[in-house]
């Protein structure tokens, strides 16, 4: 079924794997979901390219996103303790936050979606799996769900 609406969201992934963020990519671009997607490699720099700090300070270059992809594992600062902060922030919390991760442990499930996490997705194991999850992701969050204009700021 083709999209209905022709609009697109801004995707923010935060990974420290370089693998999974070209594969992330590749899958959006195969699965033809029109969105645009950033990328950075920690807590330290996700808050920073949120909050508009350092070189994130052009919101041209580096628009709001509509839709966070957010990793648990990583260094400096982890997820966890990212989303904790984002949705600690008024001016953030109303970003969504999708937890994609390796980990399938219980606890992390329970505290991401206690911390306001919009979902929490165990990173399929293949490339079509991978795929499919980003046809699916970019379905609902542009097909399905209504989000208030990114650049509100």
């Amino acid at each position: 079924m083709p999209f209905s609406k022709s609009r697109s969201i801004t995707i923010l992934m935060a990974d420290d794997d370089e693998d999974d963020r070209l594969l992330t990519q590749d899958a959006l671009n195969e699965s033809r979901v029109l969105n645009r997607l950033f990328c950075v490699e920690d807590g330290v720099e996700l808050l920073q390219y949120l909050r508009r700090e350092g070189k994130y300070q052009d919101k041209d270059l580096y628009p709001r996103p509509g839709l966070i992809l957010l990793d648990l594992n990583m260094p400096r600062m982890d997820g966890r303790e990212a989303l904790q902060e984002i949705k600690a922030d008024p001016d953030l919390r109303s970003i969504p936050v999708v937890i994609l991760t390796t980990s399938k442990q219980e606890e992390d499930m329970i505290k991401g979606y206690g911390s306001g996490a919009a979902s929490y997705i165990t990173k399929p194991v293949n490339f079509e799996g991978l795929v499919g999850l980003m046809k699916a992701i970019g379905q609902y969050w542009v097909e399905f769900v209504e989000l208030p204009l990114a650049d509100n700021d």
